[in-house]
């Protein structure tokens, strides 16, 4: 790079979109129970505007490679930010649920895109020496902007409507792509490779069609064709996925690294993590809103001391991992995420916020003591040519299994809530919500159990092979 000043003007770019990509996630979470209203549709329809784009995360990951090598950083950041800014422009107009829906996968798309070319352009950026505190201040940044989300979100929706916070997303939006075209310098070596377009079908056939099925379990049961054929679809689409992995020259997604069982255990830790965590927030939201009747403000308010609380102690949790192992943060991640988990699955219509508040950041310490320790513990058993195909099918795999997990969930509180006869509707839905809740403390007690059976400490890894692999992911 030319001089710091340089470098610190296209981080600060950077930065910014990542801190609006981070709010994207979370301030829609509020706002479910207004966008249901307005375009009268159940829950079990309005997940989709959070398990879409999930779900396009989980397949734009791999395919950033491609574009990362074949286009140079300031021309894929700005497009990025345009695709995002024509998502929100989407969201602020439209009359029709199914074009939010769209617009959503739009944002996704600029997301995934981000997420992944901002963290390629640290590593670039920094010097070997320099990356771990390089990659924390990006972790914080990301952090902080769910964890203020919500709040922010329940705000402007008590106050102005729900539409207004893509007209808040799209002015920074805008304002980013300026900066941007003047600050950012390429960043990446540019090679020209070909895109394994088949692949990308494939995964997009597979995981598309696994999440529409089980979408649709909550309000058509699982023996209606529109359930099992696009399971079906996506199960055999994923599996011709894997072949064809093997069998190219360049695959979308290197397969071969799913040689190593301590690789294999952590995505299995993280997608048992990831799907029993996403659907929290929307579910809290409808349950503080719809069943409880309370302020758009209040689920954001009672989330944003876990949420903050994740930041804080994000770096603690890898300072954990360096000293201690990998042994100690996850089995404590499990049992604060279960012990959190198991309370909500016993909501009464006299439930107070602050007994959910403190179970919810409960949860939040779990989550923080679980994500980048398994992460890190499972590309710690790669080679260094193999990191960056472990950290994006790692990526892969947990967004899709937060997709597929969130749309379950939901599935299964529409279907039990839908089930209950002879009460009101509101004891109707918590019963449902319960339920949902009973299920994720199910799947945390199993990814327990698999952590206590594989989850070992290497004493013979060093902290430097720790700290390098933690700066790469």
């Amino acid at each position: 790079m030319e001089n710091k000043r340089l470098r610190n003007l296209i981080v600060s770019a950077l930065m910014l979109g990542s801190f609006l990509t981070g709010l994207n996630q979370t301030v829609l979470t509020s706002a479910l129970p207004s966008i249901m209203h307005d375009f009268s549709v159940n829950a079990d329809t309005a997940q989709w505007l959070t398990s879409i784009y999930m779900l396009v995360l989980g397949i734009m990951i791999p395919s950033t490679a491609y574009l990362i090598s074949n286009f140079s950083t300031k021309k894929l950041y700005i497009s990025a930010m345009l695709l995002f800014s024509i998502g929100c422009t989407i969201s602020i107009f439209t009359k029709n649920f199914s074009l939010l829906v769209v617009s959503r996968v739009f944002q996704a798309m600029a997301s995934g895109i981000i997420m992944q070319l901002v963290q390629v352009a640290m590593l670039n950026l920094y010097p070997k020496e320099e990356r771990g505190a390089a990659m924390g201040m990006y972790g914080f940044v990301v952090g902080v902007a769910p964890a203020i989300g919500p709040t922010l979100a329940g705000y402007v929706i008590d106050n102005f409507g729900w539409r207004v916070l893509f007209y808040v997303l799209a002015f920074i939006a805008v304002l980013d792509m300026i900066f941007a075209h003047f600050t950012l310098k390429n960043i990446t070596e540019i090679k020209k490779s070909k895109l394994e377009f088949i692949s990308l079908i494939l995964s997009t056939f597979g995981f598309g069609g696994l999440l529409t099925g089980v979408s649709n379990v909550g309000s058509y049961g699982i023996l209606n064709p529109i359930t099992y054929v696009p399971i079906v679809i996506g199960i055999i689409s994923l599996i011709l996925f894997t072949i064809r992995q093997y069998k190219v020259d360049v695959p979308l997604l290197n397969l071969r690294v799913l040689k190593s069982k301590q690789f294999v255990v952590s995505v299995i830790l993280l997608m048992i993590t990831y799907g029993a965590f996403t659907s929290a927030t929307m579910i809290l939201s409808l349950y503080i809103q719809s069943a409880r009747k309370m302020s758009a403000m209040i689920p954001g308010l009672m989330m944003l001391p876990g949420s903050i609380l994740m930041s804080i102690l994000s770096p603690v949790s890898g300072r954990m991992l360096d000293k201690y192992g990998a042994r100690i943060p996850v089995l404590s991640g499990f049992l604060c995420l279960g012990i959190g988990t198991f309370a909500f699955s016993n909501l009464s219509e006299t439930t107070s916020i602050l007994t959910l508040t403190i179970m919810y950041s409960f949860r939040m310490l779990g989550i923080t003591f679980l994500l980048m320790p398994v992460t890190t513990w499972g590309l710690n058993s790669l080679k260094q040519s193999e990191l960056a195909d472990g950290s994006a099918i790692s990526s892969t795999l947990r967004q899709v299994s937060g997709a597929i997990g969130a749309s379950m969930l939901i599935s299964i509180m529409t279907h039990v809530s839908n089930s209950s006869l002879n009460t009101s509707q509101v004891l109707a839905d918590i019963k449902g919500m319960d339920a949902a809740f009973r299920i994720a403390t199910i799947l945390v007690v199993i990814g327990l159990i698999i952590a206590i059976i594989y989850v070992k400490d290497n004493k013979k890894k060093s902290k430097k092979t720790c700290n390098d692999n933690l700066a790469l992911e």
